[in-house]
């Protein structure tokens, strides 16, 4: 089966985690280092390490950390917002951009009238 857009779709949470598990593993094979010191670098436990290589899951805090650790960060370049913008839509939208900042409106006290 060709890993395309149905692919991913039909895979359950724990198979992604799996999957998951297994891209951290292999990345850090393949730098020859091992759990703990990839866990050190990250700053967690190797508890936790274990546990994600596994497909055990984590926190999305973990596993950025692990990515981090083993210099894979490039990844979320998938994950990166594009907006593409006329210049005249620029144009608009710098002219449309705040200059400063309002003040709140306080309670207006009464000042007496002038005897002038």
């Amino acid at each position: 089966m060709e890993k395309g857009i149905k692919y991913w779709h039909a895979m359950s949470n724990p198979a992604l985690l799996e999957l998951l598990g297994k891209f951290i593993q292999q990345t850090r094979l393949q730098q020859n280092k091992t759990q703990q010191q990839v866990a050190i670098a990250a700053g967690i436990n190797r508890s936790t390490m274990v546990q994600i290589e596994k497909g055990g899951g984590g926190t999305m805090l973990s596993f950025i950390q692990i990515l981090r650790a083993l210099e894979q960060l490039e990844i979320f370049e998938h994950f990166e917002i594009k907006q593409q913008f006329s210049p005249l839509q620029l144009a608009k939208l710098e002219q449309n951009k705040r200059q400063r900042a309002s003040t709140t409106k306080k309670t207006q006290v009464k000042k007496p009238k002038s005897d002038w």
